[in-house]
């Protein structure tokens, strides 16, 4: 039997509907796998009345009542909780994998813990010094030009834009590449993934008269790897990547800063992406969407993504097991 705990994120946000609805509709899928949703209860409706013998709840205690839509400071620690439980779980192997709801991180932030998102917080918790977020998801677009699954890693992620170019090295670009590559391989059972590289700037530098990152640090990097045998290419502009031909021929595309890879991937694939984070020695998958803190409460969010993080983190052990 498949363990996957489910942290359902900020208690003001669509998180803990979101997460019962999901987790409901994933364990009538599948047979071979339990949800352990980790929240507290007053957060969850009719768990126990729902009939599925396979949806367990994890205590995890409020400090404060909650709202639905107005956050309150006094629960960032709750949140923080709710993952720590999820990680400890997988990394002692009650959980096979964690599937995180939305958080809020300028609520998490405020509470005076500094907090730029799960990815680094999972990197921290697991010792890692350099995991990659990675997005995937179905088109939503209905083409025998587009592949079946969209992939985008970044190789920067939650820093403001001024400070990308300072932030990509030679090293990093590496080191993400044999990361993206070990996991496709390993976790998503690709044999010999193709990873297509983005440039930084426009027309990927223009032979060095739009900037010269690509000339200095990407294709070096490119170049290396390619030496010791990865199926790695680019750089590439980052307007002409996401055509069909590439799409069809990249198993992941390599983005160098968040809005790069993000925009494109959200409009091909929204509602149906799920954040997936490589290089932790766990397994971990996210919705692609925030906390929607304007329609908590009132029934209205969309369960999709939810689902497909579910989805995927059970294809994730599948394959990491066969």
């Amino acid at each position: 039997m498949i363990h996957i705990a489910l942290t359902t994120g900020e208690p003001a946000g669509i998180g803990p509907e979101i997460s019962q609805k999901a987790a409901q509709e994933f364990l009538s899928q599948h047979t071979d796998v339990s949800v352990h949703l980790i929240a507290d209860e007053s957060l969850l409706s009719s768990v126990g009345q729902t009939g599925h013998e396979r949806l367990f709840v994890k205590r995890c205690d409020l400090a404060a009542p909650v709202t639905a839509g107005q956050l309150n400071v006094l629960n960032a620690p709750y949140v923080l909780q709710t993952l720590d439980i999820a990680i400890d779980g997988c990394l002692s192997g009650e959980f096979q994998a964690m599937v995180t709801a939305p958080v809020q991180k300028s609520v998490i932030s405020d509470s005076g813990v500094m907090f730029s998102g799960h990815t680094e917080y999972l990197a921290e918790k697991c010792k890692i010094d350099l995991v990659v977020m990675m997005l995937c998801g179905k088109p939503i677009f209905e083409s025998n030009l587009l592949p079946d699954q969209l992939r985008v890693a970044l190789t920067t992620t939650h820093i403001p834009l001024q400070k990308v170019s300072a932030a990509i090295t030679t090293e990093l670009i590496e080191k993400t590449i044999e990361i993206v590559w070990q996991d496709l391989k390993n976790k998503f059972g690709i044999k010999d993934p193709s990873i297509f590289v983005t440039g930084l700037n426009p027309h990927a530098g223009e032979s060095g008269h739009m900037g010269l990152e690509e000339r200095d640090v990407i294709a070096p990097a490119i170049e290396h790897m390619k030496q010791k045998n990865y199926r790695v290419s680019g750089p590439y502009p980052g307007d002409t990547i996401f055509s069909p031909d590439k799409l069809k021929s990249a198993d992941v595309i390599l983005a160098m800063y968040h809005d790069q890879g993000l925009a494109p991937f959200k409009f091909a694939t929204f509602g149906e992406g799920v954040n997936v984070t490589l290089g932790l020695p766990i397994i971990r998958t996210s919705v692609d969407h925030g906390t929607a803190l304007g329609i908590a409460g009132k029934g209205q969010a969309d369960s999709s993504s939810m689902l497909a993080a579910l989805n995927v983190a059970y294809q994730m052990v599948k394959a990491k097991g066969s």
